[in-house]
C-alpha cells in the first residue's frame, strides 16, 4: 500500500463509521423507567414535569408513556392490563406480543427511587438528538447557500431553535394537545391564587392599574403611548422598577428559578442613556428631584439618601440596554441571551419608533413599523413574557379641542393597534392647562384658570383604550412631576370609570 492509500484508509474507515452512526439513545433506560411507572404510578410524577412522550426514542415506548400518563392523570391505575387495552393487540415486539412486552417491563422493573435518574438520562439523550438535527440543518443550509436564507437570517433561525430547545426541550414548535393547554390554564389560576394580590399576571406595583388589567399577562404586547411630556417613559420606568424591586425567586424541580412575585426586567432604552434612566429611578425612590441630582444641588442628608438608595438598587434585577436604533432581530437575540443567563420576566422597549426593521431604508416606514410590532408580538410569545413597548402619538391630538388620545392617534397605527393585546395612553391634563395660564394674574379669566389647575394638578389619566382580556376604561393616578413618579391616588373620591 502506498503512502497516499495508507493515509486514506483510516479516513475511509472514519467515514464508514460516521455513516452508520446511530442517533444517541438508551432503550434499556426507557424500559426501566416504563417498568417502574407500570409497577408504581408515583414514578410518573417524578418525571412528568420535564419528560414528555416526544423525548423517548422508541415509538412504542412513546405510546406507552403517553397512555400511562393519561390514565394516571385521570386518577386511575396504569398497569400492564389497563395500558394494553389502548394498544394494538396484533403489534409485535420481536417475538413478544404487546401484552407480553408490558408484562416483561413490569417484571423487570427497577426501583421507583431510580426513576428520576432514568428520566434525566432519556431527556438528555433527546436533547442531544435534537442538537444533532439542528446542527445537520445548519451545515446543509450553509452548504446550499439558498437565496431566501442569507447567513444573518440563518444565524437568527438557529439561535431561535437553540433557545427553544434550551427552554422547552423541543425546537419544532408544533401542535400542543388540548390537555396540556388546559393544564397550563389551571396552573396559571393556581399561581394567581398564591401570588400577592391574587393577580393572574405580574403586578405593576400600581394597584388601581392592576385592578383593571389583572397585572401584566405573559406573552402580551402592551403598547404604552402618549404625546411628548405626558410621562410615558416615567410610567414605564416606575413599572419596571416596581417589578424588579419586588422580585422574589422560587426554586423549580429542575433547579432553575422562577419568579414567585415581581420579576427580572430587561429595559431597552433607545432614547435615554442608562445613567439618565438610573437618575430618574433614584429621584423617584429618594424624592430628591432629578434636576437637583444632575446639578449637584443637594444637601448632605440628600446625598446620604442617594447612597443608601443606590446600595439597595444594586441588588435589583433590572438590566438596561442603551443601544440606539437597534433592529428587531438584535433585540430578540439579546433578550434570549438575557433569559438564558439571568432569567427574564418582563421586557420594556422605549420606544418603537426608534427601532429599525430589516427592510431597506428606502421602503415604506409603515411596513417597517408593522415588521417591528409583529416581531415584538412573536418575541413575547417565544419568551413567554409581557412586552411593554412605548410608542409616540401623531400631532393630530394637538389640533383637537379634546386632547385625550384615541387609537387612531397611534403613529403608523394600523399594525400597532392590531398586534397589541393592550393599548394604554398616558394623558396629563395639567400639562395642557398649565400652558393656558393667562399672562396677567389680574385677568378675570385667571381665577377660572387657577380653579381648573387646582382640579387637575398632580393627577394623570391612564386610558385603557384596548384590552383583549378585560374592560377598557380610565384609571386616575397621582403624578409627582419633580420626582417623575406615578402612584395610586390617596383620595378615594377619584374612582376608576369604565366605557
Amino acid at each position: 500500500m502506498n503512502d497516499a492509500a495508507r493515509k486514506l484508509a483510516p479516513l475511509a474507515k472514519d467515514q464508514a463509521d460516521q455513516h452508520y452512526r446511530e442517533a444517541p439513545n438508551n432503550l434499556e433506560a426507557e424500559q426501566a423507567l416504563l417498568g417502574a411507572i407500570l409497577v408504581n404510578n408515583d414514578a410518573f410524577y417524578r418525571v412528568s414535569d420535564f419528560l414528555k412522550p416526544v423525548h423517548l426514542y422508541e415509538p412504542l415506548h412513546r405510546k406507552i408513556f403517553e397512555i400511562a400518563g393519561e390514565i394516571i392523570r385521570m386518577g386511575k391505575t396504569a398497569n400492564p392490563v389497563t395500558v394494553k387495552t389502548f394498544l394494538k393487540a396484533d403489534e409485535k415486539v420481536g417475538d413478544l406480543t404487546v401484552a407480553q412486552y408490558l408484562a416483561r417491563l413490569a417484571a423487570e422493573a427497577v426501583s421507583i427511587i431510580n426513576a428520576e435518574d432514568y428520566g434525566r438520562a432519556i431527556y438528555d439523550l433527546a436533547l442531544r438528538r435534537s442538537l444533532i438535527t439542528i446542527g445537520e440543518d445548519m451545515v446543509n443550509i450553509a452548504y446550499d447557500a439558498p437565496l431566501d436564507m442569507p447567513p444573518q437570517s440563518q444565524i437568527e433561525d438557529a439561535e431561535r431553535r437553540l433557545f427553544e430547545l434550551a427552554e422547552t426541550g423541543r425546537y419544532d414548535g408544533g401542535f400542543q394537545s388540548f390537555n396540556d393547554a388546559v393544564a397550563l390554564a389551571i396552573d396559571m389560576a393556581g399561581q394567581a391564587f398564591e401570588r400577592d394580590g391574587h393577580l393572574s399576571g405580574i403586578s405593576t406595583g400600581i394597584h388601581s392599574l392592576d385592578g383593571k388589567m389583572g397585572g401584566l399577562q405573559r406573552s402580551d404586547l402592551i403598547i404604552l403611548a402618549g404625546r411628548p411630556g405626558m410621562g410615558k417613559t416615567s410610567l414605564a420606568t416606575n413599572i419596571a422598577y416596581n417589578i424588579a424591586a419586588s422580585y422574589e425567586p422560587e426554586v423549580q424541580p429542575d433547579g432553575s428559578f422562577k419568579a414567585k412575585n415581581g420579576g427580572v426586567v430587561g429595559f431597552y432604552s433607545l432614547e435615554m442613556s442608562s445613567e439618565q434612566l438610573a437618575t430618574r429611578i433614584i429621584s423617584e425612590q429618594t424624592e430628591v428631584s432629578s434636576s437637583k441630582i444632575r446639578r449637584g444641588d443637594i444637601s448632605e442628608a440628600d446625598f446620604e439618601k442617594l447612597v443608601a438608595c443606590s446600595q439597595m438598587m444594586q441588588k435589583v434585577p433590572l438590566y438596561i440596554d442603551q443601544t440606539g436604533g437597534i433592529s428587531i432581530a438584535q433585540l430578540a437575540a439579546r433578550a434570549r441571551r438575557l433569559k438564558r443567563q439571568r432569567g427574564l420576566d418582563v421586557l420594556v422597549v422605549d420606544y418603537v419608533q426608534l427601532m429599525t426593521g430589516s427592510k431597506k431604508s428606502g421602503e415604506n416606514r409603515v411596513q417597517e413599523i408593522t415588521e417591528i410590532t409583529t416581531g415584538l408580538k412573536a418575541l413575547g410569545k417565544e419568551l413567554n413574557v409581557p412586552i411593554i413597548a412605548l410608542s409616540q402619538l401623531s400631532r393630530a391630538v394637538e389640533s383637537r379641542e379634546d386632547k385625550r388620545p384615541q387609537l387612531s392617534d397611534l403613529r403608523e397605527s394600523g399594525s400597532i393597534e392590531q398586534d397589541a393585546d393592550v393599548v394604554l395612553f398616558v394623558f396629563r391634563e395639567e400639562y395642557y392647562v398649565k400652558n393656558m395660564e393667562p399672562r396677567d394674574e389680574f385677568d378675570p379669566k385667571y381665577e377660572e384658570w387657577k380653579m381648573q389647575m387646582d382640579k387637575v394638578k398632580g393627577t394623570a389619566d391612564v386610558i385603557i383604550a384596548k384590552q383583549r382580556h378585560g374592560p377598557t376604561g380610565t384609571v386616575k393616578l397621582a403624578f409627582q412631576s419633580e420626582f417623575t413618579r406615578f402612584s395610586d391616588l390617596a383620595d378615594p373620591s377619584f374612582t376608576q370609570y369604565e366605557h
